[in-house]
């Protein structure tokens, strides 16, 4: 763990900044991780399991992945099980109908908002069932300039998900701790600790207009270097959604 914890540095240095601006954990949290197997979220798991040795913070964390079975077949999350071993973290794999609802029995034309939906629902439930007061989400710098964008342009309101929510109906909050992380020093992580990364076999992978919002933000910043930190600054200052946090938080009040 201690070499992985060398790796992993400049991605630790990420997450604890954005836990301390946004005040995401105090002592005694029990931090659900939603685990798709993709290389945000084992990042997420490995730097979270990390920053407990330093962070001056007493939490914990449970792995919980959620399988939506696409097609009725399991998916094998074996490697990202013994990877949790090798954390000593607790770890759960759930299997969900959410496929099978998704794409047979609604056949949807937009399936992403459907799935996302019943995730979300499905990962409060088990956070709940495991005792967990959070849920921490993978969502990282580039996710919320391309939601920013996705809201402005597709639904034409200014808009983003937020560090930090609270849900009262389930008395959750969810935290989003690698929200200041460059998904390339993400991709980067999870190579140089070689993080057993699980395929996506979802049959909308890389067809969905978040795909086209990413291709759209790279050719602007191709073209215009600078343009995805100047939106991502402007959503900062605007203070939209808490993204004001600590740095920003007397801006928009003098600002007002």
């Amino acid at each position: 763990m201690w070499e992985s914890g060398v790796v992993m540095q400049k991605m630790l240095g990420y997450m604890r900044k954005a836990i301390q601006e946004f005040d995401m954990l105090q002592d005694g949290d029990r931090v659900a991780v939603g685990v798709s197997g993709g290389k945000d979220s084992l990042v997420l798991l490995q730097g979270l399991v990390l920053l407990r040795r330093f962070i001056g913070i007493d939490y914990s964390v449970v792995g919980i992945t959620l399988d939506p079975q696409f097609g009725g077949v399991p998916n094998d999350y074996s490697a990202v099980e013994e990877l949790c071993r090798q954390l000593e973290t607790e770890y759960h794999v759930i299997l969900t109908q959410i496929g099978e609802i998704v794409f047979d029995v609604r056949q949807e034309k937009s399936p992403c908002s459907l799935c996302a939906k019943m995730r979300r629902g499905a990962l409060h439930d088990a956070a709940k069932e495991y005792g967990c007061n959070k849920i921490a989400l993978g969502h990282h710098y580039n996710d919320a300039v391309e939601t920013f964008v996705m809201n402005l342009f597709t639904e034409g309101r200014i808009g983003c998900f937020s560090p930090v929510s609270y849900l009262s109906r389930k008395d959750l909050t969810m935290i989003r701790p690698m929200v200041l992380a460059p998904e390339k020093e993400i991709r980067r992580a999870a190579e140089r600790c070689g993080l057993p990364v699980v395929k996506s076999v979802c049959p909308a992978d890389g067809h969905t207009n978040r795909e086209r919002t990413k291709q759209f933000l790279a050719d602007m910043e191709r073209n215009d270097k600078g343009f995805t930190d100047r939106l991502f600054g402007a959503m900062r200052r605007a203070g939209i959604d808490g993204w004001a946090g600590k740095t920003y938080k007397d801006y928009t009040i003098k600002k007002d």
